[in-house]
């Protein structure tokens, strides 16, 4: 018997409220809840992309970042990325660093079912090519980082909402994904620290 998935509830400062089943928690009056999104690199720093499965309950068949999720309730946050990497991609990291600690965004869907999620942003680094689950993933592409970057901030390629946003606030970091610098886990949200 398989065990329901639960995510982890948080006010506007990110402390945890409590939890809730995941299937509940994605409608329209969607609560603020713990996720993280993750950006996978390969050695040539091109990012991977995946195009999210058509049956998904947000944002079926839309192009995204690498993966996104939820931490079950105390989990750490780099250990959920690594966790949902490998069953979303096939991928194995050996970790995943923090580059936006508190970021948070809200969006609608046209049927009118709200994401709203209390996001940290992880850089991921693999070197071996993805394997995706069709569950979850229903397209994968590799793009070089300039380019995609490029291609989001100036509105030519159609992305998830919130990809749409991380991405400026990731090129403030630099030009070179690799030599960004991890933010320390003390700048998380009080629920996502371990």
């Amino acid at each position: 018997m398989t065990t329901e998935e639960h995510v982890v509830l948080v006010d506007r400062e990110g402390h945890a409220l409590g939890t809730a089943p995941k299937r509940s928690v994605h409608g329209r009056e969607t609560p603020l809840h713990l996720a993280f999104s993750s950006y996978v690199f390969d050695p040539e720093g091109r990012v991977l992309l995946t195009r999210r499965a058509d049956h998904k309950i947000t944002w079926p068949g839309v192009w995204t970042n690498s993966c996104c999720g939820h931490p079950l309730p105390g989990e750490p946050l780099d250990r959920a990325v690594i966790r949902r990497l490998s069953y979303e991609l096939g991928l194995d990291a050996g970790r995943a660093d923090l580059m936006l600690p508190g970021f948070s965004y809200r969006a609608v869907m046209g049927n009118g079912i709200v994401e709203h999620e209390l996001c940290p942003v992880y850089r991921v680094t693999v070197d071996t090519p993805a394997a995706p689950n069709p569950e979850e993933v229903g397209e994968v592409r590799w793009m070089p980082w300039k380019e995609f970057a490029d291609g989001v901030q100036s509105g030519l390629l159609a992305i998830s909402p919130w990809c749409r946003e991380q991405v400026p606030l990731l090129v403030e970091l630099g030009s070179d994904p690799m030599a960004w610098q991890p933010a320390p886990d003390d700048q998380l949200p009080p629920a996502a620290r371990g």
